[in-house]
């Protein structure tokens, strides 16, 4: 499969993340998210619009440079917004990283998972083979609360 999108944009970065997967991890916030939970922790990456414009190479070599940091637990964790609206970005980044031997973690709300789409299916599924880890946040497991919450259904996080 060729290259999806080399390209992606990014809110922020942090370079010692502690809870957002094992060990120390360097978090890349993705701009973009179609859910609008009352309790979000990052809203202002709600838009599409807007972030900074990444290469997959230019963050990889930004993200590499703190691997002494991570010690044998730590890695690369992909967040949002939601990670999985550039999933093509996302896939391109964590293919270089399992290259390099860089434990990979996606932290994502599932809400553009469709298991009804060929082609979401092929997205994924190239995701997952470069993906150590999933931290798939459920907001909440009631489906009228969960709309109240998030203003969006959850059929596809389920899924």
């Amino acid at each position: 499969m060729q290259p999806c999108n080399p390209i992606g944009y990014v809110h922020s970065l942090e370079s010692f993340g502690s809870v957002d997967g094992p060990g120390v991890r360097f978090v890349v916030f993705l701009q973009g998210c179609a859910l609008r939970c009352k309790y979000c922790h990052n809203p202002e990456t709600w838009a599409a619009e807007g972030g900074e414009e990444w290469t997959v190479e230019k963050l990889f070599q930004r993200v590499y440079r703190y691997r002494n940091y991570w010690g044998k637990k730590g890695g690369i964790t992909v967040s949002g917004g939601e990670p999985l609206m550039q999933i093509g970005f996302v896939t391109e980044l964590f293919e270089k990283a399992k290259k390099s031997g860089i434990h990979t973690c996606l932290d994502t709300s599932g809400i553009t998972f469709n298991p009804g789409s060929q082609a979401v299916m092929a997205h994924f599924d190239r995701l997952l083979a470069s993906t150590d880890l999933i931290l798939l946040d459920i907001k909440h497991i009631d489906p009228k609360e969960h709309v109240k919450l998030c203003a969006q259904p959850q059929d596809n996080i389920l899924a």
